[in-house]
């Protein structure tokens, strides 16, 4: 199979980067706009490319699999060439590159906005708007804006975070722009934070996440997936299900989606480093087999 990202084509986006900055500007300017957020069938499903801005790179036993840019970007080609890929959800570099390779037409867009809590950094949760903010959004000719809003009953850096997201809630809403927003609740454990999934603490946080903002008509809901319909029971805002780290197993994987994907609620996938980095490589098959899941879904 050719490559997508041939030798040609990273050549020449090296050579923009270097010489021509404002080829960027001019390539957010030229994407072609999708009319809707929604396909045909009333899904989302988007691929992720937001963790190396927090320097969350590691895949499996590959504490630097997203680190190498070229690979990430072919593997993102990839996903993006399969017709039932609605679009991205990426970091402002990301979103750029992608652009110049005018991978982004007809394709939803949603830029992440809060990249500052580092993974493992001692002010993670204290996590800052370092990315895109409602202005830029709108200026970029982008579709949204997502944050991720972790919860920590016992760290005073969710306090600055939960007001950040309610207020970039608000602003995308005054524009009019989807603010889809990632609610967890994690605790600490031996000086590690550890995601609770229990229905108690996600319910909770998706009726925290669902009231940040002067008004929630355009916020979304990005959610573990979960077999408990308490969790999802507890909001009318349309939800998608995010991927999380990869388990190892991509059938589980595949088959949990499934099921939380059935509840009314859920409208589709936005999904990374599971789709990205399958453990046997062939993105384009793992991409498949989620849409088909999706798909099988609604």
């Amino acid at each position: 199979m050719t490559p997508l990202l041939t030798d040609e084509r990273w050549s020449e986006l090296l050579r923009v980067r270097a010489t021509d900055p404002g080829g960027v500007r001019r390539a957010y300017a030229s994407r072609r706009r999708r009319e809707n957020l929604l396909s045909d069938k009333g899904t989302l499903f988007l691929v992720a490319a937001d963790h190396p801005a927090r320097g969350a790179l590691g895949v499996g036993g590959d504490p630097l699999a997203m680190a190498d840019r070229r690979s990430l970007l072919e593997r993102l080609l990839v996903a993006l060439a399969n017709p039932a890929v609605d679009g991205l959800l990426a970091t402002p570099d990301v979103v750029e590159e992608l652009l110049l390779l005018d991978a982004l037409h007809d394709k939803v867009v949603i830029g992440s906005m809060n990249r500052g809590g580092l993974a493992g950094a001692d002010w993670e949760i204290d996590d800052r708007f370092t990315g895109y903010h409602a202005a830029s959004l709108v200026d970029c000719r982008l579709d949204g804006g997502k944050m991720l809003l972790r919860l920590v009953d016992d760290d005073p850096g969710t306090v600055p975070t939960l007001q950040a997201c309610a207020d970039a809630v608000t602003e995308l809403a005054s524009y009019g722009l989807v603010a889809m927003v990632e609610p967890l609740p994690y605790a600490r454990a031996e000086g590690r934070l550890v995601l609770q999934k229990d229905a108690a603490a996600l319910a909770r946080a998706v009726t925290v996440a669902s009231g940040i903002g002067v008004t929630s008509a355009h916020t979304w809901l990005k959610l573990p997936s979960t077999d408990d319909t308490a969790v999802l029971g507890a909001t009318t805002l349309p939800v998608v299900i995010l991927g999380g780290v990869p388990s190892g197993d991509p059938a589980a994987d595949l088959a949990s989606w499934g099921r939380t994907l059935r509840h009314d609620v859920v409208r589709g996938l936005v999904v990374g480093r599971t789709l990205l980095y399958p453990p046997d490589g062939d993105v384009g098959s793992a991409v498949a087999a989620a849409a088909k899941i999706l798909e099988a879904a609604k």
